[in-house]
């Protein structure tokens, strides 16, 4: 999912605190927190539907960042927060 923002941070205001993986159940647990709230629900709720309807990864990741598909698909690191099953 290409958005304007770098994945999921922990801390909305410190973007060294981004979440680089996690599943639909820490997924559930962050929104409880308040982790995800606002307009990250519905970027979340999307990627949480896509993997329990048998997507295997959903990656959402800032599409303001020059070869962010390549770095999600070529690098350790990744471009952003991927869920998994």
């Amino acid at each position: 999912m290409m958005t304007d923002i770098d994945g999921i941070l922990r801390d909305c205001h410190d973007p060294s605190t981004i979440i680089r993986e996690l599943t639909v159940e820490e997924a559930k647990a962050l929104h409880e927190e308040g982790v995800i709230s606002g307009g990250m629900i519905p970027k979340v709720d999307c990627c949480v539907e896509a993997i329990e309807k048998g997507v295997k990864n959903v990656t959402i990741m800032d599409g303001r960042v020059s070869h962010a598909i390549l770095m999600e698909l070529l690098t350790n690191e990744g471009a952003g927060t991927m869920f998994k099953r």
